[in-house]
């Protein structure tokens, strides 16, 4: 396969414009790239234009492009109209395999042979939503993180029959355009940051059902200690500080009999109802009577203001 070349990239086929997929649109209009949208439900323009309008002063923030312009947007009723004369095709359906894989053949056969079809699925395989495809060559996951106008973050995988050009162009493309595209070079349940995310989340979860500490510690554990340490590197690098000059090496040196035994004692916890409950208790007093939406708010005007910040010290750096 030779997918387009990116840089011809203008436009781009929202699939499936819920929550995730209409901030995606809203960030390809901030990009100067013009948007065809699609939903399949009735108020699903009008959900569209309403979040774009909402995310466009917090996109303007972060900087958009010169021709960026939040008009740029057509919708269909029908997916095969949206992409037959896009460029890129962004799919955020929801988590249904069947309805993914009929959708996703439904996009194939519509549009262009060199356009390349990313999902945003956070749980399937790029192997399991490409089988129905006549070109599951150019067919990939593109996943984002919530909310995806704001996280730079997108991972790219391939299934077993994706071409590695579509792939890499995928990561192209999602670099022009602002994103940092992290490449997984096979396919895993998950990805990769989902699978981060259960692992630490997990152990948070063994240790507010032990009772080691409050649901809201162990998150001020995270939010006030190495979170903020992972908002400018990752864990192996973080920790290859923590080996002074020696690095890695010494790090190794020191801490893997410590590491071994630490990864030992790691708890193994179930969601039944007590510790459901002991969770969603723990939950309700940390949040202090703040509703999920002020929260979300709190959580992207922090967002902000770390990208900002960050963004500022890389450049004097």
């Amino acid at each position: 396969m030779q997918p387009i070349d990116v840089r011809n990239i203008k436009r781009v086929a929202c699939i499936g414009t819920g929550t995730i997929g209409a901030r995606w649109a809203a960030y390809f209009l901030s990009r100067g790239l013009e948007v065809t949208a699609s939903d399949p439900s009735p108020t699903g323009e009008d959900f569209l234009r309403r979040h774009i309008r909402e995310c466009w002063p917090t996109l303007e923030r972060l900087g958009v492009s010169a021709n960026a312009d939040p008009d740029r947007l057509s919708f269909f009723a029908d997916p095969a109209e949206a992409v037959a004369e896009a460029d890129f095709v962004q799919e955020s359906a929801p988590e249904r395999l069947d309805l993914k894989q009929d959708l996703l053949a439904r996009i194939d056969a519509a549009c262009p042979a060199d356009r390349i079809i990313a999902s945003s699925t956070s749980g399937f395989m790029a192997s399991e939503l490409q089988t129905k495809c006549a070109h599951p060559e150019r067919v990939l996951i593109g996943h984002p993180f919530n909310p995806p106008h704001i996280i730079p973050a997108v991972e790219v995988v391939g299934g077993k029959k994706t071409a590695p050009e579509a792939v890499d162009s995928a990561v192209d493309f999602y670099n022009l355009v602002g994103k940092r595209a992290i490449k997984l070079n096979k396919e895993v349940t998950g990805h990769v940051v989902n699978r981060l995310q259960a692992a630490l989340w997990r152990e948070a979860v063994y240790l507010a059902a032990e009772g080691v500490a409050s649901v809201a510690d162990i998150d001020d554990a995270i939010a006030y200690g190495p979170g903020l340490r992972w908002a400018i590197m990752g864990p192996t690098i973080t920790f290859h500080l923590a080996g002074g000059e020696g690095g890695m090496p010494h790090f190794l040196e020191q801490f893997t009999n410590p590491m071994h035994s630490w990864w030992d004692a790691l708890g193994s916890p179930r969601l039944t109802p007590e510790v459901k409950k002991t969770i969603m208790d723990g939950v309700e007093d940390e949040a202090a009577g703040r509703t999920p939406p002020e929260l979300a708010a709190e959580r992207d005007r922090c967002l902000l203001a770390l990208l900002e910040a960050l963004a500022k010290q890389r450049k004097a750096g």
